[in-house]
C-alpha cells in the first residue's frame, strides 16, 4: 500500500481516469455493435460520422490505439458502403 500522500493521491486520480476511460470505452463499443445491427443503409450513413468521432476521441485520449480506430474506422466504412 501507498504511504506517501502523492501517491495515494495517484491511486485516487488513477482509479477516476480509469472509470471514465471504461465508459467511454464501453459507450463506444455499444454504439458500434448498434452501427453493425442497422440494416438501412441511410440510417447506418447518418450515424457513422457519430461512431468515427467516438473512436477518434478514444485514440485521441490513449485509451485505444491508433492504429486500431484506424481499423475499426476503416472497417465500419467498408461495412456502410456494401449495405443496400
Amino acid at each position: 500500500m501507498a504511504n506517501h500522500k502523492s501517491a495515494k493521491k495517484r491511486i485516487r486520480s488513477d482509479n477516476a481516469k480509469k472509470l471514465r476511460n471504461r465508459y467511454y470505452a464501453k459507450t463506444t463499443r455499444t454504439a458500434i455493435k448498434k452501427l453493425k445491427k442497422t440494416e438501412s443503409k441511410t440510417e447506418a450513413e447518418t450515424s457513422l460520422p457519430k461512431v468515427i468521432s467516438l473512436i477518434d476521441r478514444l485514440a485521441k485520449k490513449s485509451v485505444i490505439h491508433k492504429n486500431k480506430a484506424s481499423n475499426l474506422k476503416s472497417k465500419l466504412t467498408k461495412f456502410v458502403n456494401n449495405l443496400q
